[in-house]
């Protein structure tokens, strides 16, 4: 276990940030692991004073944590005073209200509700919207149907149907009524994209889309085949909302292609959920083409991350592999034989004078 203090200027609350090395999660670098939950919280707008690492051999189900961590986490927290912890790995109710209780803490922030801030931020169209809603929503009642006890025996009705358990009825059923109108316009806007699919495939034209896990370079490289000035930045989830445009290769129209919204590891399941119907345009694609960080060591684990989506998603369309940020690797000798499993692949440079010439030629030949 290691604790770094981070030097920010002081704020109002306190936070630490804890990465946990978790049994069910084998990583090819936890340090590349922590670096994206980091990444995370930056993305959510958040600032932290101290960060703790910690590896488990096994999982609490009460407080996730085992005892002898979790004591060295109390001490940590009391003499910081801490007013909230973020916790790198998604947490049950009953584990997230546990801790909060026995760490003193204001405000315990799991992976499930960090990555949810994030997409809240991101969304920009009103489709992206309500996709995040509807997941923020979904979220709220599986916080809300883990309480049912303990708002019973706070009203002093253990068992039976007290005033607490009403209130949680209420609450639940009001979510469930913001759900179905949420999922109602969300078939509005699927219907007007079938509308808008079908008129495409009466014409024959190709469609590319561009997936892989976030921060990739998807949007980057959109904009260089483009020249396309969409939000491009070093930063995850920067792209929520599928953006289209058409694809021109030595002066001749290729088809269409778009960039969509990045996988994590853990992605909620919700979240899934929820941008379901606008990640089964998938199904209508042409061509894949997957974009992967070459330069993170964890790549291999970000393959089997989008692999898994899509098997989800029941998507099983033709696939290029795009081995991008090559300028970032300092030994490629090593790497290239680990590539031989992903075919057909390129490798490219998406900021690099001709770093794309691999994929246009690809894409230039490809019928």
């Amino acid at each position: 276990m290691k604790n770094k203090m981070i030097d920010t200027k002081a704020t109002t609350t306190k936070t630490l940030i804890i990465g946990i090395e978790s049994p069910y999660n084998p990583l090819s670098s936890t340090e590349s692991y922590f670096e994206e939950f980091r990444n995370l919280v930056k993305s959510s707008g958040r600032t932290y004073q101290d960060e703790l690492y910690i590896k488990l051999r096994s999982i609490d189900h009460a407080y996730y944590l085992t005892a002898g961590k979790l004591k060295e986490v109390i001490k940590l927290c009391a003499d910081k005073k801490i007013d909230e912890v973020i916790i790198s790995e998604p947490l049950t109710t009953t584990q997230e209200r546990s801790l909060s209780k026995i760490l003193n803490c204001g405000m315990i922030i799991d992976r499930t509700h960090l990555i949810l801030d994030i997409f809240d931020h991101g969304a920009q169209s009103a489709e992206g919207k309500t996709q995040v809603a509807l997941a923020r929503f979904q979220f709220m009642k599986g916080r809300l149907a883990g309480r049912g006890a303990e708002m019973s025996q706070q009203s002093g009705y253990t068992g039976t149907r007290g005033p607490g358990e009403t209130q949680k009825e209420k609450d639940t059923q009001h979510l469930e009524r913001m759900m179905i109108k949420l999922k109602r316009d969300l078939k509005h806007l699927e219907q007007v994209r079938e509308t808008q699919r079908k008129r495409r495939i009466s014409l024959n034209i190709p469609q590319f889309c561009l997936i892989g896990y976030t921060n990739a370079g998807k949007s980057t490289i959109l904009n260089a085949l483009t020249k396309s000035d969409v939000l491009a930045e070093n930063k995850l989830f920067s792209t929520l909302d599928t953006t289209t445009r058409e694809l021109y290769i030595n002066n001749e129209k290729k088809g269409l292609i778009s960039d969509t919204v990045g996988f994590i590891q853990q992605l909620p399941h919700m979240l899934v959920e929820a941008f379901k119907s606008t990640l089964t345009e998938l199904n209508y694609a042409s061509l894949l083409i997957q974009v992967v960080d070459l330069s993170d060591p964890n790549w291999p684990v970000h393959c089997e991350v989008v692999a898994n989506v899509l098997k989800e998603l029941e998507v099983d369309k033709p696939m290029l592999y795009v081995f991008n940020k090559s300028d970032k690797v300092q030994d490629m000798t090593n790497i290239e034989s680990k590539l031989f499993r992903y075919q057909p692949h390129v490798i490219v440079s998406a900021i690099e004078p001709d770093g794309l010439k691999p994929l246009i030629d690809f894409l230039d030949s490809w019928k």
